[in-house]
């Protein structure tokens, strides 16, 4: 082998495993990702119905619904769940000029469900989602955070 060709072995060889080590780091780093759960003073439609206004009132407006429960009834399993897509067009349209990545993590999924007779709200906050490197992503996850949490008080109360 010529010098030229094992210096392409080498070096393609370290790309290799600099991607393994990368898609390592990032599946650790999706397991310590854990969700926010806020258990619910009120009963299912009533969780979902202040949520609603929650988001309308925090500035945010809800952009999808599905229903789970509905599609767990194709499988046989009775249960109230519900995922809710909020966002703000505008606040949407920062992050996606400055990553357009974020979309996997905007809008933001919150998913009511109840277990037991109990209702509860959860979601990912968005600042452990975006992508890191960028100041204004991280000003606009730790603001989104904070609606977030506003919203889950307004829930829980």
């Amino acid at each position: 082998m010529k010098i030229g060709q094992l210096k392409f072995q080498a070096l393609f060889f370290a790309m290799i495993v600099m991607a393994g080590i990368m898609g390592l780091s990032n599946t650790v780093q999706a397991q310590l990702i854990k969700p926010v759960t806020v258990k619910s003073t009120k009963g299912f439609d009533e969780t979902v119905d202040a949520l609603k206004k929650a988001v309308s009132g925090g500035g945010m407006m809800v952009l999808s619904e599905i229903n789970q429960g509905k599609i767990m009834e194709m499988s046989g399993m009775k249960m109230n769940a519900e995922s809710i897509f909020v966002g703000n067009p505008t606040v949407g349209k920062q992050a996606f000029d400055e990553d357009p990545s974020v979309g996997l993590s905007i809008p933001v999924r919150i998913n009511v469900y109840e277990s037991n007779g109990v209702t509860y709200v959860n979601y990912f906050k968005p600042s452990d989602l975006f992508p890191s490197g960028s100041k204004k992503l991280k000003m606009i996850g730790e603001m989104l955070n904070g609606k977030l949490e506003m919203m889950m008080k307004m829930v829980s109360m």
